[in-house]
């Protein structure tokens, strides 16, 4: 089995200004904080002598390898980033940054979502990625335009209830 893996699928390089000090804040903790921390243990480890036999050793190996791997990812990633900090020209209509209020034709639930960038989703506060299908189906809609789109629990139809830039500048 080789250690070779198929490129991932390549996804929208676009920020929220937040999400970018975020990632920089990450990177900057990884490089200064958690990476000495682990070259030292390492050192330790490998002080005690037989490397074949210390599981320390070969744990903090591991570790040091996910945090240089994570470190290259983010300096790469940062470089290839655009930061979004205003709203477009039509803030009537579905786009990044966008907040987006829903409501399920079947149900009458209502949902509300912000379309952000792939690397700063968050389900639990409901922060969908713009490469996302739910994300893809509202983008340049407008307040009730019907979507159908493809959800966790299957298909749905849904009408658009509001649309907001809140934390933009116009």
């Amino acid at each position: 089995m080789s250690r070779w893996r198929p490129p991932g699928e390549k996804s929208t390089a676009l920020i929220t200004r937040e999400g970018h000090t975020r990632l920089k804040a990450e990177l900057d903790d990884l490089w200064r904080v958690r990476r000495p921390e682990v070259v030292k243990a390492l050192a330790a480890a490998a002080a005690e002598g037989d490397r074949s036999e210390n599981a320390e050793y070969t744990y903090r190996k591991k570790q040091l390898g996910e945090i240089d791997r994570r470190v290259r990812y983010l300096s790469k990633r940062l470089e290839a980033l655009r930061v979004v900090e205003s709203a477009p020209a039509d803030p009537q209509a579905v786009f990044f940054g966008a907040w987006i209020e829903v409501e399920n034709v079947a149900d009458g639930q209502a949902t509300r979502y912000r379309i952000v960038g792939p690397d700063e989703t968050d389900a639990a506060r409901r922060w969908i990625s713009i490469d996302s299908p739910l994300a893809r189906a509202l983008l340049k809609k407008r307040v009730d335009d019907e979507v159908e789109a493809q959800l966790p629990g299957g298909a749905a139809q849904l009408v658009i209830v509001d649309v907001r830039y809140d934390g933009v500048e116009s």
